[in-house]
């Protein structure tokens, strides 16, 4: 990696990309939005790689948000701001349309920035001790329609209004209540509940996970923007596979079927 403060891990079919500034809580500077880009890319290339893991170190939080204090040198200007930005949506975009099932595994702080990664995973399950927020209000920040869409898209208008109306701290009851994360576990079993979910999800086959993330993927965009043929053909993808041929000889025979993606 061109930085420490990225961490990449393979563990068996699961890949675990970790943002690794703990001594500022996670925050992000551009050198690590770009590292993201590169582990991503990474982690589609590799066939043995099922389900990519996102996570921050340290304990204390996910992503804190940005590194203000490299803002001097990479926000000062239009030039820089315009790359910060680049960087930035690349990582979201990166997630966002990454076709493997992603999890964000939240323990702490998840602010900002750090709430917009999140968003673009597929699946959050976070800590009983962590707190979310967008403080964009307090800050006289904007935010992007696709951004806002994204958050609107998961908890709904009301609770996308709410959280960024009152730029508050949401703990993580309330973010389970509004949706914005799936599950909420107790500190201590929160990497070990992760590894498991992320494993049994990676048993399960490849071609049929990959064609339900692309549909509801084409569910969420503006109907004049839906791509309905690559549905219709990823359906048609996984009952002309070998996995398909697999899974129904392994449940005839009530044996554990071996999926390949293929």
């Amino acid at each position: 990696m061109p930085t420490d403060k990225m961490i990449m891990e393979k563990r068996g079919p699961v890949g675990w990309m970790t943002f690794n500034n703990p001594a500022k809580f996670n925050a992000v500077s551009m050198e690590m939005w770009e590292a993201a880009v590169e582990i991503l890319g990474k982690f589609e290339k590799d066939d043995d790689i099922r389900v990519v893991i996102v996570t921050g170190a340290g304990g204390k939080a996910f992503i804190s948000g940005a590194d203000i204090s490299k803002f001097e040198d990479e926000r000062s200007s239009q030039e820089a701001v315009d790359r910060y930005a680049d960087a930035v949506g690349g990582a979201y975009n990166g997630l966002q349309n990454f076709p493997k099932p992603t999890i964000a595994m939240i323990n702490g702080y998840c602010i900002g920035g750090g709430a917009g990664l999140a968003v673009c995973c597929d699946m959050r399950i976070c800590s009983d001790t962590s707190r979310f927020a967008i403080p964009a209000a307090k800050l006289g920040l904007g935010y992007t329609y696709e951004h806002i869409k994204k958050l609107s898209n998961l908890v709904g208008p009301s609770f996308a209004k709410e959280i960024f109306f009152t730029a508050r701290q949401f703990d993580a009851e309330e973010a389970r209540t509004m949706g914005l994360v799936n599950r909420v576990m107790p500190a201590e079993n929160l990497e070990a509940y992760v590894n498991d979910y992320a494993e049994r999800i990676a048993a399960n086959a490849p071609l049929t996970v990959g064609q339900v993330k692309l549909t509801v993927g084409e569910i969420l965009k503006d109907p004049d923007e839906r791509d309905l043929a690559a549905c219709e053909a990823a359906v048609s993808e996984c009952f002309d596979s070998e996995d398909y041929v697999e899974g129904r000889r392994a449940f005839m025979a009530k044996k554990t079927p071996q999926f390949k993606g293929r």
